[in-house]
């Protein structure tokens, strides 16, 4: 059997941020302060030397308590931040779904940004307008397409945002926590699509704090505690761990 290709190569990650350990009111007094050097930050490691693997095809769940570096990670993945320290290789085309309304301009309407999204995941117009009929029913918005987003719920922003990235088969799909703010049908909507997708070779990265809804959908899990790599295997045994870790 011919060896899976790597679709996500996380090598030794550790990501920085400096956190200001003094408060600064304005920015004039911001660069002030700048030039004289007497700004004072703390270091705040996000990730501390992180390494695994995802294979093309798999369905790799991201775990851990709020803070815990999940969503960090997935960025770094995405392209969004970039490593302090260590590399990450991502092969083939990427689909984010990483923050709510991401990508989405507020003041345009729906219509106009179906067109702005599928621009940026680098679609030609005539590619998004012969999908325009299959993105509109999908995310359930006929009726709300001439309004601003800014007028939209967030579940509305959440259908109309995951419509648009899996209207075509991506290499990878990163799926971070925005499901949630979902109902109940369009929730089972869009996991009956994942499915569609890693049935057709889709490589998911799935970031969520309901257990169940992990071990259902990956086959495998990652364990983030604090920055560090807890635990990785199979979903079950996993998410199982860290259940038990939750309850004492």
């Amino acid at each position: 059997m011919a060896e899976k290709r790597v679709m996500v190569d996380v090598d030794h990650v550790t990501i920085r941020f400096n956190l200001a350990s003094q408060k600064v009111d304005n920015l004039k007094e911001y660069v002030i302060k700048l030039i004289k050097k007497e700004l004072m930050f703390q270091e705040f490691l996000a990730i501390k030397d992180m390494s695994f693997q995802v294979y093309e095809g798999e369905s790799v769940g991201l775990i851990g308590s709020n803070g815990s570096g999940k969503s960090t990670m997935l960025k770094a993945i995405s392209g969004i931040l970039k490593p302090y320290k260590g590399s990450v290789t991502v092969n083939g085309s990427v689909a984010p779904l990483i923050e709510l309304g991401a990508g989405f301009d507020a003041e345009c309407t729906a219509r106009e940004n179906i067109f702005l999204n599928g621009c940026v995941l680098g679609h030609s117009r005539k590619f998004m307008q012969e999908h325009f009929d299959e993105i509109v029913e999908f995310a359930e918005i006929e009726q709300f397409l001439d309004s601003p987003i800014k007028n939209y719920s967030s579940g509305m922003k959440a259908r109309l945002g995951f419509s648009i990235a899996t209207m075509v088969k991506p290499d990878l799909l990163i799926v971070d926590e925005i499901l949630s703010v979902g109902d109940y049908k369009f929730h089972q909507k869009c996991e009956k699509r994942m499915r569609e997708l890693l049935d057709g070779g889709t490589t998911l990265l799935y970031v969520s704090h309901k257990i169940e809804e992990v071990k259902r959908l990956c086959k495998r899990a990652v364990w983030i505690d604090r920055g560090e790599m807890r635990m990785i295997g199979d979903a079950k045994s996993v998410c199982d761990a860290y259940m038990e870790e939750m309850r004492k």
